[in-house]
Formats: C-alpha cells, structure tokens, sequence
C-alpha cells in the first residue's frame, strides 16, 4: 500500500503546484510603471538606474541635476544612452518651474534637444498664454505638476482646467495623486471626470487627507489605491504611472521596493 500511496502524494502535490502557476499575464503589466526623478534626489544618475533596474522598473522622470537645463544635444544623447543601458526610458522632463518669458523658452528649448513630447511644468499663472503659444508652435506639450494644499500653485486638477480652459491645447495635467488626496478630493473621480486632462501620473501613499498628510508607505497609509487602479482601466489610461516618494529622502529605496511591490499587487487583482 506504502508503495502506492506514494506516487499518489506526489501526482497530488504537483497538481497542487500546478494550481497555483500564473496563468494569465499579471495586471500590472498593463500599466508603465515609473519613479518621478524628485524620489532619488540624493542619488547620481548612476546609482539611480542600477536601482530601478533592481526593481524591474523601466521609466524615470528627469530632474536637471542630472540633465542641466543648458545640456547640448551630445550630453543628452549620452544621458539617454546610459539609462537605455539599464533598460530604462527616461520618458519626460520636470518638473521645470517656469517665472519668465526666458524661463518658458529655456524650458522649451531643453524639451526640443531632448526630443521629448512632452515635460512636466509648473509655469506662473500670468504666463500661460505664452506657453499656449510655445505648444502651438513647437509641439510640445506641457503636464501641470499639481502640488496640493501648501499654497505652491496649481493646487490640484482643478485649477488646471480652469485656468486653461481647453483640454486641446496641449496643457494638461501630471496629477499628483498624493496632494490630490491631501486636499480631500476623490481622486478616482477626479480621473475619470478629467480624463481628457490627465498627461502623466505621480502616485503615492498619504498618512491623512488633509494638508497634514505625509507620504508613507503604498499600502501603509490611508488611501485605497483599488478605486483608482479602477478609474485607470476604465479610461484607458496609456500614459506612466510614477512613484513619487518623499519620504527618506537620503534612503528611498526600501520604501520605493514596498511600495512598487504594492502597487503591482493591487494592479494585477483589479482586472
């Protein structure tokens, strides 16, 4: 009988194994999961890959202490060079806070030797005409970083919308999820109603809405993240979703590797 029973335990642990195999690709490859370049401040360029390679992450945001805002074309194609190397996309520029006419067109200028199609941008309010007129004639299009209740401007989505009126002129939104959340809004709604709005996605995790909020943890802190994986898919949402981490800011990475493993759990249950 011993010898029997045997194979049986065997053939019933591998048809136990075979149970619980993937077999179908993972949600959270759906989404082009990135990190906002502000989240390894304290870390060169160098250091930064090697970390998002560590995590399978495949696009960065670019801050200009890695890439001067006066970086020819050679030192950009360098730079894109070494991030292709670890895999990665460096897929936009910014946030570039814009005060002057000059500062509009410097910002314009870097977008056009980098040859990106769009960058984030945080412009004062007087001159976003002037920026209307740069998308129209260079094609580059420019993401509002929102900045939440602590009184920078552009507070949340809203203020977007009104103060450019069209979602067609090539201004829209890079929504911070995170402030958005702050300032007590519904950030699933806010998605789906402004859906033609939204160009690019910083997401973290809060500790309060409200202004006191901190970043913490994803799945440590107080949002539900399942709603706006929701909104995502129901909108189609094509662009990069990226990690903006603030908190430890001399050691991100433990908190980035937590938080981008939760993120993909919650990706691939809602479906």
């Amino acid at each position: 009988m011993f010898r029997t029973l045997v194979p049986a335990l065997l053939l019933l642990a591998t048809l136990s194994l075979q149970a619980q195999t993937m077999k179908e690709p993972r949600g959270s490859k759906d989404f082009k999961i990135g990190v906002a370049g502000y989240t390894y401040r304290a870390y060169d360029i160098e250091r930064t890959l090697e970390m998002l390679h560590s995590l399978d992450i495949h696009y960065l945001s670019v801050k200009d202490w890695w890439l001067p805002l006066d970086a020819t074309v050679e030192e950009m194609d360098a730079f894109k060079a070494e991030c292709r190397s670890y895999g990665v996309e460096p897929y936009t520029l910014g946030p570039i806070y814009m005060k002057s006419r000059e500062e509009v067109d410097r910002a314009f200028a870097y977008a056009l030797r980098f040859g990106a199609e769009m960058f984030i941008g945080v412009p004062d309010y007087e001159l976003l005409d002037y920026v209307v007129e740069k998308v129209a004639q260079t094609g580059v299009r420019v993401a509002i970083h929102t900045h939440g209740p602590d009184g920078a401007a552009f507070p949340d989505i809203r203020t977007v919308v009104e103060k450019v009126g069209n979602p067609k002129l090539g201004v829209g939104c890079c929504m911070d999820l995170g402030h958005s959340f702050r300032s007590g809004y519904d950030t699933a709604k806010d998605i789906l109603k402004y859906r033609d709005w939204v160009y690019d996605i910083h997401i973290k995790d809060e500790t309060a809405a409200t202004k006191a909020g901190q970043t913490w943890e994803m799945g440590r802190g107080t949002m539900d993240f399942r709603p706006i994986v929701k909104a995502l898919r129901k909108i189609r949402y094509e662009g990069k979703v990226s990690l903006e981490f603030e908190k430890n800011w001399q050691n991100p990475h433990p908190g980035v590797a937590e938080s981008v493993g939760y993120l993909r759990g919650v990706m691939d249950c809602i479906r």
